[in-house]
């Protein structure tokens, strides 16, 4: 029996009703929060036209920018975490000698797939492990005889976003394996054989054949990171709200406190737009940097 072919009409239906969705997901908040952001507005029915006036603070917040240079430093730890170290694990997992390789990737994906509200819980037992008094961290060093460098881990300003960044690269350096391993297990193994007798080490075997073969999966993976990582907030707000201070705040965690705890939507909205254009700006700028790099490489 010929199978009937889907008319127009209703291939261009099941095309519009996604799109519909994604615009109404994204644009609408987007077009809102410019709306908003053109006004003075503390959440009640009066709003005050004020024209750029919010962008114009933006620009002169200190507090922001300092968040922006958080989130960068929090982008790049986590490429480099999330990223960098799936990688090194689908090379490891991809070796003849690791056995049960798909216990191996389920695993490893379990805690990317937390949910947002899970992820709060998450960040709550990560405080527990920072804890001073019952943290394992300060356990651990007082097993082997290091009490003196004991201390308050989160109230320390110079290393609390590095503490944060720690949970987000745990959590989803499964994500990014489950993706380089798909993308590594199309690569004909007699390539791999090929270069192996030839004399190439493991490193050189990644370095020179596996990540030129796969460069376009681990470009999206580190979009993925980046895009990620510029709105990171559960976590971070769980683990420390922004402090000690404003030392591990971050953009979307200064929105929050602007917009819901200092009751200033209109500035609030003028952040959320920030943050929009800053994150594009971001990933526009890795993007020239990667085409630029394969320019030179051909």
């Amino acid at each position: 029996m010929l199978s009937r072919k889907p008319k127009p009409q209703v291939i261009i239906g099941y095309l519009i009703v996604p799109l519909l969705l994604y615009v109404f997901a994204v644009f609408v908040p987007l077009l809102a929060s410019l709306f908003y952001s053109l006004f003075e507005w503390k959440g009640g029915p009066n709003k005050t036209f004020i024209g750029i006036e919010n962008y114009i603070t933006l620009l002169k917040d200190s507090t922001f920018w300092n968040a922006f240079g958080h989130n960068i430093y929090l982008v790049v730890l986590c490429v480099i975490g999330q990223v960098g170290i799936a990688f090194v694990f689908v090379m490891i997992i991809s070796t003849r000698f690791v056995k049960m390789k798909g216990m191996h990737r389920t695993f490893g994906f379990f805690p990317s797939t937390v949910s947002a509200v899970a992820g709060g819980f998450l960040g709550f037992i990560w405080t527990m492990i920072y804890d001073n008094r019952r943290g394992i961290l300060n356990w651990f060093l007082e097993v082997i005889g290091q009490e003196d460098k004991k201390q308050v881990w989160l109230n320390n300003p110079d290393i609390v976003m590095t503490l944060v960044a720690i949970p987000l690269i745990w959590q989803f350096i499964g994500y990014y394996m489950v993706i380089l391993l798909s993308a590594t297990s199309a690569i004909d193994k007699e390539i791999l054989e090929s270069a192996e007798l030839d004399g190439a080490s493991a490193v050189q075997r990644a370095l020179y054949v596996v990540i030129p073969m796969i460069k376009n999966t681990i470009a999206v993976c580190i979009v993925l990171c980046v895009s990620g990582n510029m709105k990171a907030f559960d976590n971070i707000y769980v683990m420390t709200a922004g402090g000690p201070g404003d030392a591990s705040m971050v953009m979307a965690m200064y929105g929050y406190s602007v917009s819901f705890k200092q009751q200033n939507m209109g500035y609030g909205s003028a952040i959320s737009v920030g943050i929009f254009v800053l994150g594009m700006l971001v990933i526009g700028l890795m993007q020239l940097f990667q085409r630029a790099v394969n320019r030179e490489k051909e």
